[in-house]
């Protein structure tokens, strides 16, 4: 049994044992033997638990693998899936709907999210053209991710009502509270689309490792296969900030916590990142509930306080390798 297929089955294993804790932990725990349809807790695990974990493993495993193929098809250790902008845009469709009120159904939110999602990557597609050149495609991304945000700011700013306002900002934080099988049922085909297109880039990317010119006398097509990145990313990622808002660093750090395991090689990172996200995101969402705080941390602060730290490591392990 290699080191690939033993550290899956590893993770595998760890988000089974992690998935009963999340249905278990909360300001309120909830022991093994509440788990029939009789008992009256069941309706907390059933209907609030089992889709925010459900919620948890797919988010987290989008982010991850997302964040594989980023930099995998960059090359750059430090590329994030909100790179491209997407994640902004999505952020920036959520916000409008935020702004001027429309959120009196549950699919609403999400559905402006997911089309800034759309138009970003649109919009991303007409800047690049059919050059595929990685330079352009990433200050592309950089340009929309800023005119995004700046947007994001300015509808702040003027938010029409201090609840307005609240709920924005809340919501730009990033959390699964709250969430229902609705927005389970929304992500999951998006995601899956999304993380089956990323799967196929795996031989590609490997090829891209050696250079684009050697990459291209083997066949690779640089247009394709930047394609099926930017809509790939554009699904998980767009479909992640429509039902979690942002939650940002998982796409990083999982990455760099597998490759010690599995190689360098692009296509051996995709799978366990998508794991190792899965799993990173349903210990983080077991931690902040478990919290003995007057209101639940928000998973997108407690991610940051991990990323924040761990990319300032990375910054600094390059920074050695290179003196």
């Amino acid at each position: 049994m290699n080191r690939s297929l033993r550290l899956n089955l590893a993770l595998v294993a760890a988000i089974a044992v992690t998935f009963l804790l999340s249905l278990m932990a909360g300001k309120v725990w909830i022991p093994l033997d509440a788990w029939v349809t009789g008992d009256p807790r069941w309706p907390i695990i059933a209907e609030l638990r089992m889709p925010r974990t459900v919620l948890a493993v797919l988010v987290g495993g989008a982010l991850g693998v997302s964040g594989a193929a980023m930099q995998g098809y960059l090359r750059n250790p430090l590329a994030d899936p909100g790179l491209f902008g997407v994640s902004s845009g999505a952020a920036l469709g959520a916000v409008i709907s935020l702004y001027f009120g429309y959120t009196a159904s549950a699919w609403l939110l999400p559905a402006f999210a997911l089309t800034g999602a759309g138009l970003t990557m649109a919009i991303l597609a007409l800047l690049v053209g059919r050059s595929g050149s990685m330079i352009v495609f990433t200050l592309a991304g950089v340009i929309l991710s800023s005119v995004a945000g700046s947007m994001t700011a300015l509808a702040i700013s003027l938010a029409p009502t201090p609840f307005a306002t609240s709920q924005i900002v809340t919501w730009l934080m990033g959390a699964l509270t709250d969430r229902s099988w609705d927005d389970v049922w929304l992500a999951l085909p998006l995601l899956a689309l999304g993380g089956t297109l990323l799967a196929l880039t795996g031989r590609t990317l490997d090829a891209l490792t050696l250079g684009e010119s050697a990459a291209r006398s083997m066949g690779v097509d640089p247009l394709r296969l930047q394609l099926l990145i930017v809509v790939g990313v554009a699904l998980c990622v767009g479909a992640s900030v429509a039902t979690a808002g942002i939650i940002g660093f998982v796409g990083l750090i999982v990455p760099h916590l597998v490759r010690p395991f599995v190689g360098n090689r692009p296509s051996a990172v995709l799978l366990p990142s998508a794991l190792a996200g899965a799993l990173l995101l349903l210990l983080g969402d077991c931690v902040v509930r478990a919290m003995p705080t007057v209101s639940e941390l928000r998973l997108g602060i407690a991610m940051s306080m991990l990323g924040g730290p761990f990319f300032l490591f990375l910054l600094l392990r390059m920074r050695r390798g290179l003196a």
